[in-house]
């Protein structure tokens, strides 16, 4: 009878495991279906990294991207933001320096040319209606943390002003060192929320990139409530492999997003995940709804 008993709970485990395996891939196949349905609450403030989709012309982008329901396609540059605003759309987040990622303002000697880009793209970016503009702390390349913390705390001190002066926000970006970006030295939370109490101004904070967090440290849900206050942008994406948020991956995105809001957060979060489907747009329509709480 023991037996009998374990023998049939193990038919009914097995049994439940394959409904719910085919329930998960039907709910990732049928993101079309699945995504974009219905109207979006407006809770959320929903944004999209172009990049992620280079292959589909900006026009066309924007266009898919109004449909969806979002009101921003970020990371690009000064000179795409005439096409945004001809489909009533913003930039949540303004590109900054090319090819500043590895090479940032923790090295003195990269300052003057970041600074010269800023004072030239804040004014304009302001002007388009642009509320963040992205910077990076460069690689370590055998700088210590303090030492790095000092030396972007100096540069971005010289770029406070006209940050200030136009209500623009400049934006580092908190990147995984393990995975994606290798030596790169805003890599954790507490490191950058120590470099915006040395900058001290509100026109600095961290971008808190979901994905690259949850690699580096994880307790993603807790450090958002700890550390809210330096945070001025967020980013999605799934892991591991940076693809689909659904549940393809480890994260729960609609409770990260009610955190997020539970803050008091008003600005906006950004879709960067690199669609695996072929139906590029149909996963973006998928993520926003996910995170549309």
């Amino acid at each position: 009878m023991k037996h009998s008993i374990s023998r049939r709970s193990a038919l009914l485990t097995g049994t439940a495991a394959v409904v719910s395996a085919a329930a998960s891939l039907s709910f990732r196949l049928n993101a079309a279906e699945q995504a974009g349905g219905g109207k979006l609450k407006g809770h959320v403030n929903h944004s999209v990294c172009k990049w992620c989709y280079n292959d589909i012309p900006l026009d066309d982008f924007c266009k898919a991207a109004k449909e969806i329901g979002l009101q921003s396609v970020e990371l690009v540059e000064i000179k795409d933001l005439p096409t945004l605003k001809k489909y009533d759309l913003t930039c949540a987040m303004v590109t900054g320096v090319p090819g500043m990622i590895p090479k940032g303002l923790n090295r003195l000697e990269n300052h003057d040319s970041i600074v010269k880009f800023m004072e030239e793209a804040i004014p304009q970016a302001a002007s388009a209606g642009a509320p963040n503009i992205i910077c990076f702390s460069g690689n370590r390349a055998g700088l210590d943390d303090a030492k790095g913390i000092e030396n972007c705390a100096i540069g971005l001190k010289r770029i406070m002003p006209v940050a200030e002066k136009y209500k623009v926000t400049v934006c580092m970006e908190l990147l995984n060192s393990k995975v994606s970006h290798k030596d790169y030295q805003c890599d954790h939370s507490n490191w950058g929320v120590e470099l915006c109490k040395a900058v001290g101004s509100e026109r600095f904070k961290m971008l808190y990139d979901i994905f690259h967090m949850q690699i580096m440290e994880g307790d993603i849900i807790a450090t958002i409530k700890k550390n809210h206050q330096y945070f001025g942008h967020y980013h999605t994406g799934g892991v591991p492999g940076r693809h689909e948020i659904d549940d393809s991956q480890e994260i729960y995105y609609p409770a990260v997003m009610k955190a997020i809001l539970e803050t008091g957060y008003k600005g906006f979060v950004a879709q960067e995940f690199i669609p695996a489907r072929p139906d590029k747009i149909a996963s973006l329509k998928q993520g926003v709804q996910i995170c549309d709480v």
